[in-house]
Order: C-alpha cells, then structure tokens, then sequence
C-alpha cells in the first residue's frame, strides 16, 4: 500500500464558505425577550405574547444595559468549507463557548494543494507564497511514503496484539506515517468543520472580526455567518449584532506588527529558558499552594462533617479514587454537577508551554483550561523553530528532510516580509510544526478530564508528552490530589469488566495496543 499521490499541478484556493445547519426559531428576538419577560411574572410568556412595544423598547434596553442571558436560549450551527487552520485556531477556537467538529489531518490524507493565497499579492509575492505551499505538500508526500516504511515495521507487534489483519495493520500503518507528516502542511492549509455558536457569540464575533492574526478571513467568515441570521431573523440581528471594535481601540493595538524578520526571537529564548530543557513542554510556575488542604475542607463543608470525622487524605480519596467515587468511571462527566466533586476548582494550576501548531490546535479544545495564546504575526521567529516528532528521532534521513523543509518555510515567511507582504499573511506559509508559547491555567476539575484523555496512548504525542510532565509537577507538588489519575484504563482497572485483551480500555477496537494500565506511568510509548 502506498499513500494517495498528491497533485501538485494546481493550487485551490476557493472563498471560505458557510452555510447553516441548524437555525433557530423563526422568531429567536421574541423568545429571548418572552424569557426576558418571565423573570417578572407568575407564569412563562410564550414568545406570541411579546407585543411590539417590548420589542422595541425592553429589547435595546436589556441589551443596552447588559442584560444578555436572555439571548443565550438559541445558537445556531454552521458548516464551514474552506477556511485556513490558521484562522480556526486564531479565532474560533480562541473563547470557550463554541462546540466544532473538524477534519482531522491525523485520519485524512491531504492529497491536493487547498490553502488560503491572500488578495493582492505581488506578483513576486505570489510566486513566492504558492511555491511555498507546493513545497510544503511535497514534502508531506515525500516524508509520508518515507515513514510508511519504517512505520510498518514498528507497529507490527502491536498489530498482532490487536489482532489485525494485513490491510488494518496497513491501514494503521498509514494513519501513523501521515499523523508525523501532517507537521509540514502549512497553517494555512483549508480545513472544514461543524461549528455551532450562540447569539451572544455570533455577536462578539461581529465586534471583533478584524482578529489581528486573520483580519481579512476573519470577516468574510464572519461576514457570511451574520448574512445567514439576518436572512433568519432580520429583526433579531438588527437588535443584537453591534460593529466592529476599531482595531486601535483594542488592547492588542498596542504593538504594532512589523517587517523584522522575527520579532519573537528575544521572547522565544527567554522562555525556553524558563522551561528548563529543550524536552521540556510545559512547567508548572504557580498553583494554589494548599490545595490538598483547601479541597478536603471543602468536601466536609459539602458533607456537613467536621474535621474529626473525614480526614484530608480520606477525602482527596472520596473524590479521586475510582474504588470510592463512581463517577470518574462514566465516560459523560458530569462532575461539575455533582456537589462534591466541584470541590476540586479550589485547585487552580498554571502552566508555561511549549507545543506545535497542530498539536496546540487540539490542546486548545479543553475549554475548561484556558490560556493566554500569542499574536503569531508578533511572534514568529526569523529561523525555523519547530517541533520533532517521535518518528524522526531515529530516523537521520527523514529528520533532516523534515528539517530543510522547515527551514525553506521560514525562508519563504522571510521573504514575503521582505516584499512588503503583511506578518499576518506571510506567516500562513509556516509549517504546523511551528512552536508556539504561552501560559495556560486551570482548576483540578477541568485539568483532570484533561489529564485522563491526554495521558492515553491515542493521544497526540506532545500534548501526551506535556500532560506527563504536569502530572509529574502535580505529583511533586500536591501527591495526594495526583495519586489516582491517569488514563481511562488506569481508572478502570479492576473496576471494569476486561476481556482480556484490550484490558479496562473504553476505546473498544481504537485501543492503542498497549497494556498501559499494568506499568503506568513508566510504560513506554513508540508511537
């Protein structure tokens, strides 16, 4: 089996397009307001009550004043086509209250050259971008085809654990290759995706459409989105979608994006030595220094109970070990309404990290851990500064392939800059093997479902690597809140019925192969 040809003839570039999925009431401004109207009466008003001079008066005035919850009661879901990964990551992903579903570059093999060629381009400027992604899919090609070689070999003990056939484990074999490979696609590669957003959120995307990163993307995205809900609901988006914030009036105005070749190269250095190491991808620089302390007191407030009769360690046990605490076996996770467990958002931890692009654009969908991502048009470096995967450590000739074809990324960046071209659109050549830094946050209740996902065998590779490493820090600092958590095979064994083969593992026939719930945390991963 070899991997799909990629076509390199052309390159697509077709309009971001977006359509809706799902819309909501034929009258959404009437809902919101009937719901508005129920707060002061007996009974609920039904949208049909709302009489005209509500919703010309109690409208703008709850709006006007703050008043928003009463539009939260509707969102829509839209399907996207043709959007950069660059602009999915900068600003869709970048606030919590979104839910997508988008193509993976882990499971799809890109065989044809779909990325975003900004407007207006220089001649030059052009030649310069497009030969840049023509040289970004080739070496995809090349470095896939090169790692189904090696990647065969490798994964066929775990296929035989598995219990494979020929053509799955070569299946397998080829998801591997291209899940390595996918490092050198562009950020601006186009990507397609389900996204569903509420009105509130609608509207804040209406303010802040010029996101400094993808300004131009940005609106048309945008743009198409609000013609959708003014088709919908014409009164409603007149009421509720405001203009755009001027872009000098926002807090990012206050650096100025420039021509420098890398304007991020003093910050890059400053913090990697913050890390301690170049294997380092996140350190823990702050947490709340009690933690076991404050959430055992917290569950006995919870429970009624004094000191005497629960323990700190009896309780840090009531709410993390699976023996005692049911909950942590349900794969729907509704800790945050369970009494007791919200005991753990007493315990807030901060990280600084270190992760590719592509890697950070999935660590970025633990909404509940939010961090402080950087501008890349303020950011990127004037030399390559990328990630190395797993794969290529072992493998001289593909790591030096991967690496020239990172550094010709930077050089293309460097020149477009030096043509005139803005940071925001020549960063788009850049590679997703590209590192990004930034300081990310979050409380013990959402860092554990984080945690429990991210230390499985299917998780990518550095945001595994990353949640080992702030296991460790958790372990090193609080080891009694650290104790239980681990994978979802960990947290099941002996809980669970096993098989016998695949284990306590949820994952059914995905499962990676490995017994990792026997030897965690000092079980090796190869892939």
């Amino acid at each position: 089996m070899s991997l799909k040809p990629v076509s390199l003839e052309s390159i697509e570039s077709p309009a971001p397009k977006v359509r809706l999925a799902s819309a909501p009431l034929s009258d959404a401004y009437g809902l919101a307001l009937a719901a508005a109207r129920t707060c002061y009466s007996s009974r609920p008003i039904a949208p049909q009550e709302v009489n005209e001079r509500q919703r010309q008066e109690l409208g703008p005035s709850i709006i006007a004043a703050g008043h928003h919850t009463p539009f939260q009661h509707q969102s829509l879901s839209f399907v996207l086509e043709n959007v950069s990964r660059h602009f999915v990551w900068s600003f869709l992903h970048s606030h919590p209250y979104y839910n997508s579903e988008q193509q993976s570059q882990r499971y799809v093999e890109m065989s044809a050259v779909r990325a975003r060629v900004p407007q207006g381009l220089s001649p030059e400027a052009k030649s310069v971008y497009e030969g840049a992604l023509r040289d970004a899919w080739a070496g995809y090609a090349r470095l896939g085809e090169r790692l189904l070689v090696t990647t065969r070999k490798r994964w066929a003990p775990l296929a035989r654990v598995k219990g494979q056939g020929e053509k799955e484990a070569e299946r397998e074999a080829g998801k591997k290759a291209i899940e390595t490979a996918r490092y050198l696609l562009p950020i601006a590669a186009h990507t397609t995706l389900y996204h569903s957003v509420g009105l509130l959120d609608l509207a804040r995307y209406a303010q802040m459409a010029g996101s400094p990163d993808c300004p131009e993307e940005s609106r048309e995205v945008v743009g198409q989105m609000l013609a959708l809900l003014k088709q919908q609901d014409p009164e409603l988006a007149a009421r509720l979608l405001p203009q755009e914030l001027a872009p000098e009036s926002r807090p990012e105005a206050w650096a100025k994006p420039s021509q420098a070749l890398g304007p991020g190269d003093a910050l890059a250095a400053e913090f990697d030595a913050s890390l301690g190491g170049d294997e380092a991808l996140s350190a823990l620089v702050d947490c709340t220094p009690r933690a076991e302390a404050v959430v055992a007191q917290a569950l006995r407030e919870v429970l009624g109970l004094p000191g005497a009769a629960l323990t700190d360690k009896q309780a840090l046990g009531l709410l993390l070990d699976p023996a005692r605490n049911p909950l942590l076996l349900q794969s729907l996770n509704a800790w945050a309404q369970s009494p007791a467990m919200r005991c753990l958002a007493h315990a807030r931890y901060v990280f600084r990290k270190r992760l590719s692009h592509t890697a950070d654009s999935q660590d970025q969908r633990h909404r509940s851990v939010p961090a402080s991502r950087p501008l890349l048009c303020l950011s990127h470096t004037s030399r390559p500064d990328v990630a190395l995967p797993l794969a290529l450590r072992a493998d001289d000739g593909a790591r030096q392939e991967y690496l020239d074809a990172c550094a010709r990324a930077w050089q293309a960046k460097n020149r477009l800059l030096e043509l005139g071209v803005p940071a925001h659109q020549a960063v788009l050549v850049l590679p997703n093997a590209l590192r990004l830094r930034y300081t990310e946050s979050g409380d013990l209740l959402g860092l554990l479902h984080k945690w429990r996902m991210r230390t499985c065998f299917l998780a990518q590779e550095e945001i595994y690597d990353a949640s080992m490493q702030e296991l460790a820090a958790l372990a090193a600092e609080h080891p009694g809140l650290a104790a239980f958590i681990g994978p979802p095979c960990l947290t099941r064994r002996g809980l669970v019925p096993d098989d016998g083969r695949r284990g306590p593992c949820p994952e059914g026939e995905r499962w990676c192969g490995v017994s990792v719930w026997l030897n965690f945390p000092k079980v090796k991963r190869i892939f």
